[in-house]
C-alpha cells in the first residue's frame, strides 16, 4: 500500500513513523515544501520546544467542536506520548506548571531524534516539493506540482499546518485542498499573538512589564480572566497574560465583535489599601513632583502616562493632587481599559485558529466523512489549543491516531 503524507511538521512526522511502525510493507511518502523536517517545531518554546502538558483534556482546546479532540487525547495522552518519546531516545523534564519540555532544553534534538527514526523506518522524504494540487481518479490519488506529479497512491495525508509564522513556508495550502474534496473551512485567523490597541499612548510605555490581572470583554461582556505578564508595546500588548486571551480575543475580531482588556495593576489590593498606599507616597515628600513619587509604586514609563490619562499636568507636585485625583488613579491602576482593533497577525502568531471542520472528520481515524481515504491531521483542523504545550500535544496525538488508520 502506498501513503502519501503532505506537510513533516509534528502530526506529519509522528503519523509516518506510527503507520510504518503499525505496518512495515508500506511505502511511504513524505513531502515538504523546506529543506529539513519539523521546521516549526524548531521554533517552538523560543528553541526549547514546550513539547507536550501532563494536564490534557479539551477543555484545553478551542474551535467549533472541541470534544473531537477527546479521542486522541485519551488514545495518545501524557504517558503513552512519553513511551514514545523513550521510544526515539527523547527524555523528557515535568516542569512543576505541567508543561513538559525535552531534558536537554532544546527543540533540536526532538527533530533529530525524529528525523533519525524517519530515517531508520525507510520513510522516503521529499524535500523542497510544494504540492499544488490533489487529484483521485479509480479509487487512486495523484499529487501535483508545478511541473510533476506523483502518482497511485491509496491513501494521503493532509498535515499541512495553516498560515501562522510564514517565515518558515506555512501556508493555507492544506485548506485549498480540503475544499477541493467538498469539504468547509471555519474562517482562520493568528492566534497565541500579540493585540494592538487603539490607544495611542502605548507606544510611550514600549518596554514595560508588569504581571497584572487582565480580563477580556467581547462586546462589553466579561469572557475570560488571567493573571500574568503584559509587555506593552509599540504596537500594543504582549506577554504571557496577552498570549493566552489572545484567542478568544482574535476569534471575536475575525467575527467583527468588540474588543477591549481591563488591566488591574493591583488585585492583591482593594480600592482603600491602594489609595492608602498612594496618599502614604505622596506624603512622604509633598515638594516633590508626583511622578517622581510615583515611580516608587510603578515603572517610570507608567507614572507619566498615568497622570497624562487622569488630566493631571506632568509638573504636578504631590502636595498639590487632591483626594478626588487620587481616586481617579486609583481607579485607572485597577481598571485600566484598551481597546483592541487588531493582532499582530500570522507572522507573530505561535498558531492559527479555524481551519477544517471538523464535523466532516472522522474522529477515530481523521479520515475524511466526505473521501474515502483522505485524512487530516494537526493545525489545519479547526482545533485550537492553549498556550503551555497543547498545541503540539494535539498534533503529536492526532498524527498517532491517523497513523495507526493509514496502517490499516
Amino acid at each position: 500500500m502506498k501513503i502519501a503524507i503532505i506537510g513533516a511538521g509534528a502530526s506529519g512526522i509522528v503519523a509516518c513513523i506510527q503507520a510504518a511502525r503499525t505496518n512495515p510493507a508500506l511505502c511511504i511518502d513524505l513531502f515538504d515544501s523546506n529543506n529539513a523536517v519539523g521546521k516549526k517545531i524548531l521554533a517552538s518554546g523560543n528553541g526549547r520546544c514546550n513539547i507536550s502538558n501532563t494536564s490534557l483534556s479539551s477543555a484545553n482546546y478551542l474551535g467549533e467542536n472541541p470534544e473531537f479532540a477527546q479521542f486522541a487525547l485519551k488514545e495518545f495522552d501524557y504517558n503513552a506520548f512519553e513511551k514514545f518519546c523513550t521510544s526515539i531516545g527523547l527524555l523528557l523534564d515535568v516542569k512543576e506548571n505541567n508543561k513538559v519540555y525535552p531534558q536537554s532544553n532544546e527543540a533540536k534534538s526532538v527533530v533529530n531524534l525524529l528525523h533519525s527514526q524517519l530515517e531508520h523506518l525507510g520513510v522516503n522524504i521529499i524535500y523542497e516539493t510544494s504540492i499544488e494540487k490533489i487529484v483521485k481518479i479509480n479509487e487512486k490519488f495523484t499529487l501535483q506540482t508545478q511541473d510533476k506529479s506523483f502518482e497511485n497512491y491509496d491513501k494521503v495525508l493532509i498535515s499541512t499546518g495553516l498560515a501562522a509564522a510564514p517565515q518558515l513556508k506555512s501556508s493555507e495550502d492544506g485548506l485549498t485542498f480540503a475544499q477541493s474534496f467538498g469539504h468547509t473551512i471555519n474562517p482562520t485567523y493568528p492566534s497565541l499573538v500579540g493585540l494592538n490597541v487603539q490607544e495611542s499612548y502605548c507606544a510611550k510605555l514600549q518596554g514595560v512589564k508588569k504581571e497584572v490581572d487582565v480580563s477580556l470583554y467581547i462586546n462589553n461582556q466579561k469572557e475570560q480572566e488571567v493573571f500574568g505578564d503584559v509587555l506593552f508595546t509599540n504596537y500594543g500588548v504582549s506577554g504571557f497574560a496577552v498570549l493566552d486571551i489572545s484567542q478568544s480575543a482574535a476569534y471575536s475580531l475575525s467575527l467583527y465583535q468588540e474588543v477591549h482588556l481591563t488591566l488591574n495593576f493591583f488585585p492583591n489590593k482593594n480600592k482603600n489599601e491602594l489609595i492608602a498606599n498612594i496618599q502614604t507616597i505622596l506624603k512622604s515628600n509633598e515638594e516633590e513632583s508626583a511622578v517622581i513619587l510615583l515611580s516608587g509604586l510603578l515603572p517610570n514609563k507608567l507614572c507619566s502616562v498615568l497622570l497624562e490619562i487622569c488630566n493631571m499636568p506632568k509638573a504636578i507636585k504631590a502636595k498639590e493632587i487632591t483626594p478626588k485625583q487620587i481616586r481617579a488613579i486609583v481607579n485607572q491602576l485597577q481598571n485600566w481599559k484598551l481597546k483592541i482593533n487588531d493582532t499582530q497577525g500570522f507572522k507573530h502568531a505561535e498558531v492559527s485558529g479555524g481551519g477544517v471542520r471538523v464535523e466532516e472528520i472522522n474522529n477515530k481515524t481523521y479520515e475524511s466523512k466526505l473521501c474515502k481515504g483522505l485524512y487530516f491531521a494537526g493545525e489545519v483542523l479547526d482545533i485550537t489549543g492553549q498556550r503551555g504545550g497543547y498545541n503540539l500535544h494535539f498534533a503529536w496525538a492526532s498524527g498517532y491516531v491517523v497513523g495507526k488508520s493509514l496502517a490499516r
